[in-house]
């Protein structure tokens, strides 16, 4: 099985930090495939930059697509373009990360919190929680106010903090980390606490496994058909749909 994982953003450091996270989560038999797009932001901490990061995205959907992914991870928080991706793929699976960490999470326990980078995100997760039926599970959302590419070495301890704050709270039970970057802090931020931390990517990787081996593939007619032929022109020329 080959599950391509897209770093939505154009920061190769991230990329490797998202490679190792999916690769130490996927079976044996399992190639992981992380990749960076040849354009949009540096990083992605609002609605500009993610919606600037969606045709990024969507090539590197599509050359999965021509060159036999079975499956993708969308590694960024806001998932961005997961809807538009989906169209592209054929019936293969396109998870994100926020909606692979909060389906974990609703199984882990009856409430979940999230622990994310910059509060001006904050509000991005709450409607996704939405989107994906999970408002009533998600109690909380936190940020440690670190912008994403600094997560590096400096954000863990905030960020055990932030969970530890969460879990005194009525119906937490687990925690979901809100940014891709925190990928290798999971398994150390849940011992430190002592609670379930998800780390999306893992939770996406995961995911995408069971569907390809379970034989469920996603939706490929209705709204997730492949998208009407017509012509696009300037710098998303090359974005044209034929025949």
């Amino acid at each position: 099985m080959r599950i391509r994982v897209i770093n939505p953003n154009t920061s190769a450091s991230m990329t490797e930090t998202i490679r190792r996270g999916a690769v130490a989560a996927a079976a044996p038999d399992t190639v992981i495939e992380a990749v960076t797009p040849t354009m949009g932001p540096a990083s992605i901490e609002g609605h500009y930059d993610e919606a600037l990061a969606v045709p990024g995205v969507l090539t590197e959907v599509a050359r999965g697509v021509d060159e036999g992914a079975d499956g993708f991870v969308l590694a960024c928080f806001g998932d961005p373009g997961m809807d538009a991706a989906r169209e592209l793929a054929g019936g293969r699976p396109v998870i994100g990360i926020a909606q692979a960490g909060m389906h974990l999470a609703a199984l882990a326990g009856r409430g979940f919190a999230v622990v994310t980078t910059l509060g001006r995100t904050a509000g991005r997760a709450w409607d996704l929680a939405d989107a994906y039926g999970f408002r009533a599970k998600c109690r909380e959302v936190l940020a440690c106010e670190v912008p994403v590419l600094d997560l590096d070495g400096v954000a863990e301890d905030l960020v055990a903090d932030l969970a530890k704050e969460a879990l005194t709270h009525d119906g937490v039970d687990s925690i979901v980390l809100g940014c891709a970057g925190m990928a290798e802090m999971a398994a150390r931020v849940s011992r430190e606490v002592g609670a379930p931390v998800i780390d999306g990517v893992a939770a996406g990787v995961g995911l995408v496994e069971a569907m390809v081996r379970a034989g469920v593939p996603a939706a490929s007619r209705g709204e997730y058909a492949r998208p009407r032929p017509k012509t696009y022109v300037g710098l998303l020329e090359g974005f044209t749909v034929g025949e």
